[in-house]
């Protein structure tokens, strides 16, 4: 029996209970149309990763945060704030030039960014 090789990140899904409001938050906030759009689950294609929305999810605080990368961390949080997220950690400088935060969207999902120099776009 081998060992179980992970390949990388390909979904994360959050919590929809109001898969319409959520759907158009995450198109507007994202920039981006979903590129699977049904009843029971909507997906953004976001730079090769899927963003989920699970309108059978309940949105719940637990041990793990997905981050997100991004180019400028000080500037994407500020537009995620001005579509009516609100910090859930304020932004971090954890070293070697890597910074994090996290938002929590309205809907009450925890959304983790990183601005890494280590890692290419």
């Amino acid at each position: 029996m081998g060992i179980a090789k992970f390949l990388g990140l390909r979904t994360v899904i959050y919590a929809a209970p109001n898969l319409i409001k959520t759907k158009d938050w995450y198109t507007k906030a994202l920039g981006i149309d979903p590129y699977f759009d049904e009843p029971f689950y909507v997906g953004f294609n976001v730079g090769g990763y899927e963003l989920g929305l699970d309108p059978d999810a309940q949105p719940a605080d637990g041990s793990t945060i997905t981050y997100w990368g991004v180019e400028q961390i000080e500037q994407s949080v500020q537009q995620l704030i001005e579509k009516g997220a609100i910090v859930h950690a304020d932004i971090q400088d954890v070293g070697d030039g890597i910074k994090v935060a996290s938002i929590r969207d309205p809907f009450g999902n925890i959304v983790g960014l990183i601005e890494n120099p280590h890692f290419s776009l």
